[in-house]
């Protein structure tokens, strides 16, 4: 019997550091350094969107074991009893901590499908109207507009005039082709001029805005355009929970005890 506890003890005491390195990467001058690193790392590297590959895990157990190395020498060197590491360490010991008490909300309080859908139901109720299709030449003097009017009247091509002479470099090579909008995605001058024209007319005097004299023509009008649910549910669960974190920031502010004043 005592023959077999002796045994026992021995097979014991043989398994128990293979079990225990199984949890490790390595043993640094005789100090363990544990998997939960190379996973920790991994996580982040996951959060940041990058894809976790062989090579990276190969990588990242370097890091580990690095780090293991000259964490020691630093701990030799007494660099953890200064003040400026003490420092450091209480703002790195905050930043963590924050992230993982909104980490923590945000997995507590998710915004659901149907606060999306309160929240598109309401910027599409919002969205409706007309869309106008304009062209538009833009030139620096009054002059030169009513001289391009001019040869519009004439029989010149609208697009043609306007990839030559105007200075829209986001329009003038598409022929001052602007693509459906609403006219207070203009400044007011000119989102005043291109409502009141019809399909097909052309401004009969040049419209003056801050960057210029314009001639506007008007290509087609439509109802507003809004995009379908599911294409938008995303991004505004997305939107929705910042704007919950956000709420919950100031939440926390506001109930604070201090006399601090914010800026």
């Amino acid at each position: 019997m005592k023959l077999k506890s002796t045994v026992l003890l021995a097979v014991v005491a043989a398994i128990l550091p293979l079990a225990a390195s199984a949890q490790n990467v390595a043993i640094v001058n005789g100090k363990a350094v544990p998997k939960s690193r190379v996973s920790m790392l991994l996580q982040q590297a996951t959060r940041a969107g990058q894809p976790v590959s062989p090579e990276m895990e190969a990588r990242a157990r370097d890091e580990v074991v690095l780090r293991e190395i000259f964490a020691q020498e630093a701990e030799k060197r007494g660099i953890a009893a200064s003040a400026d590491y003490k420092a450091q360490i209480e703002l790195l010991r905050q930043t963590v901590l924050i992230r993982e008490l909104f980490n923590d909300f945000q997995k507590k309080n998710p915004a659901t499908e149907a606060d999306a859908r309160a929240e598109y139901d309401k910027v599409k109720a919002g969205a409706t109207g007309t869309e106008f299709r304009a062209r538009h030449i833009l030139v620096e003097k009054e002059d030169e507009a009513k001289k391009l009017i001019a040869e519009l009247k004439a029989g010149a091509k609208f697009d043609d005039l306007a990839k030559k002479h105007s200075k829209d470099p986001g329009s003038a090579e598409n022929g001052g082709d602007l693509d459906f909008a609403k006219p207070d995605a203009y400044v007011p001058e000119f989102g005043k001029a291109m409502a009141a024209l019809k399909k097909g007319e052309v401004t009969s005097e040049p419209v003056k805005t801050q960057f210029g004299f314009h001639i506007i023509k008007l290509e087609d009008t439509r109802e507003a355009q809004f995009p379908p649910f599911e294409e938008v549910k995303a991004q505004l669960m997305q939107r929705i929970g910042q704007a919950k974190v956000q709420q919950f920031q100031e939440s926390l502010k506001n109930s604070a005890k201090t006399d601090y004043k914010f800026q």
